[in-house]
């Protein structure tokens, strides 16, 4: 059995898709943190908006994914907007190339 760790996390986050963008919500640079204590998760992440309609789609899905991990007891998710997303300084470079950022 593969032990849960911050890594696998993060590995699994790369299939949760911003509905709208459809592109990897940690290519997005949306994940702040990810904390791994006796089972419990605990994500902080941002939505690429505070008006951003879809953020419980999000929250839903990296709930979903994260539960099917083996080990895992909770899941706990936070939203913050400190500091605000900006594409230009948090994702990576090849979401950057597909948003024209540059």
């Amino acid at each position: 059995m593969e032990l849960l760790t911050e890594e696998l996390v993060r590995e699994k986050l790369q299939d949760v898709m911003d509905p709208e963008l459809r592109m990897s919500i940690m290519e997005l640079g949306l994940i702040y943190e990810v904390d791994v204590t006796d089972g419990d998760i605990k994500i902080l992440y941002t939505l690429t908006s505070q008006a951003c309609p879809l953020g419980p789609v999000i929250d839903g899905q990296i709930k979903d994914m994260l539960h099917d991990l083996p080990g895992v007891k909770e899941v706990g998710t936070e939203v913050t907007f400190n500091p605000p997303w900006d594409p230009a300084t948090m994702a990576s470079d090849e979401v950057k190339m597909q948003l024209g950022i540059w």
